[in-house]
């Protein structure tokens, strides 16, 4: 099972990439948050030049927020920096669309954009808003078509996880409950957060919090989103942040709740998680038991693990990179 990491596009991503290279890890995934961070593309260009091996590609892609062209185009462009280690992952658009007043894609559509898009890179001509495209870039403007990458769907339910085998795709899944089994795909990736405990350290600092904090947030705001109120109710604080998230104007709400999305802790998030919270990050324990955890997703049939790490980004990747036995 490879060992990956997963960031939002900031000023810094490149150069936490650039060390997650030289830490051993196999992917560096990037986020497609443009309400909330800066441009993906932009944001693996620097990279792609920035290293030599580790693989780089967005997570995930929310088609609906370009044409199928652009992001053709993108896709050639990177891999024309970094060959032979592009991978591309699409999806609904939780944040993405969610931080723009917007609900997630249906899956119906984000498979015929995925499939759009690989036509295209193929090099064949289709029909995109009623007219006939193609790449027309010449020798020297682009790779030679056709351009192979491989394609992973973010996934939250079975509906996702029939269009990522009807595509032939690998799928991400966040937070993967005890017992879960995926079969019959070529990738799975689990997106997981949380932080390493240090000698005498409790869950209780201030660092914990910034670093375990954003992971817990997110579950909050994905569970409102997508109005399962009755399971947030029965989270630590869970009516409180209900209480706080309804109060909001309906029409700019979404401003609020996912400010700092994936990042820090927003004003509400603050008030909601605290110690008794964190009990529900995926990762929260010392070194030691490190290996044993991730021990624990490959009978899940996971095939990587993308660790975000929070807080202290810097020093989050070293920690975990240690304590799983990437870097020594």
């Amino acid at each position: 099972m490879e060992l990956s990491c997963a960031f939002p596009p900031m000023p810094d991503t490149p150069r936490y990439i650039a060390l997650a290279e030289e830490l051993g890890y196999a992917r560096a995934w990037v986020f497609d948050t443009p309400a909330l961070q800066l441009d993906v593309w932009m944001t693996l260009a620097i990279a792609a030049v920035r290293t030599s091996r580790i693989r780089l590609g967005p997570g995930v892609l929310i088609p609906s927020l370009r044409h199928p062209m652009v992001t053709a185009a993108a896709i050639a462009h990177l891999v024309e920096l970094a060959p032979g280690r592009v991978d591309i992952g699409a999806g609904a658009g939780f944040t993405g669309r969610n931080a723009m007043g917007r609900r997630g894609l249906k899956w119906g559509d984000v498979a015929d954009s995925v499939q759009t898009v690989r036509a295209l890179l193929r090099g064949e001509t289709v029909e995109v808003e009623g007219a006939p495209v193609r790449m027309l870039h010449w020798p020297g403007q682009a790779p030679a078509r056709p351009i192979e990458v491989p394609w992973q769907v973010a996934v939250g339910g079975p509906k996702g996880m029939d269009a990522a085998r009807r595509l032939g795709c690998g799928v991400f899944v966040s937070r993967p409950a005890p017992g879960s089994r995926f079969e019959g795909l070529p990738s799975v990736t689990a997106m997981v957060s949380g932080t390493v405990l240090q000698p005498g350290e409790t869950s209780a600092s201030d660092r914990v919090v910034d670093a375990v904090g954003p992971g817990i947030a997110v579950r909050y705001h994905m569970a409102y989103e997508n109005n399962r109120r009755a399971a947030i109710a029965e989270w630590p604080n869970g009516e409180r942040f209900l209480e706080l998230v309804d109060a909001l104007d309906p029409a700019e709400r979404h401003l609020t709740l996912h400010e700092g999305h994936l990042s820090e802790l927003n004003a509400i998030d603050r008030a909601v998680v605290d110690e008794s919270a964190l009990g529900l990050s995926p990762l929260l324990c010392p070194a030691g038991d490190v290996p044993a955890w991730v021990a624990q997703f490959e009978p899940m049939g996971v095939t990587e693990l993308a660790y975000e790490p929070f807080g202290d980004i810097a020093t989050e990747l070293e920690r975990f990179a240690r304590a799983a036995g990437l870097a020594r």
